[in-house]
């Protein structure tokens, strides 16, 4: 009888509520640049990972317009040319 109430599978904690992290400052001290590519690469994950919620399984489904149109639903801003280029790469690259 205790090998069976071992078998039973228990819950794994992906189960939980989402809860998003905290946020931390970003350090100090880098290029302009640095910094605004951190963050487009931060977006690009948001929406390419948005995307695929979505079911846009393909890099080649991904227009500029189907990306600024999950932005939008997501509540983030529209994207640039280079922002959803990053994100048909992130789809692309990804498998």
């Amino acid at each position: 009888m205790a090998a069976v109430l071992s078998a039973v599978p228990k819950p794994l904690p992906i189960d939980l509520p989402y809860m998003p992290l905290l946020k931390q400052p970003l350090p100090a001290g880098r290029p302009r640049e640095w910094y605004i590519m951190h963050n487009r690469r931060l977006k690009a994950m948001r929406l390419a990972i948005a995307l695929l919620d979505s079911g846009v399984l393909r890099a080649e489904q991904a227009n500029n317009r189907k990306i600024r149109s999950t932005a939008e639903l997501v509540g983030v801003h529209p994207p640039s040319d280079i922002t959803c280029h990053m994100v048909r790469a992130l789809m692309r690259y990804s498998r």
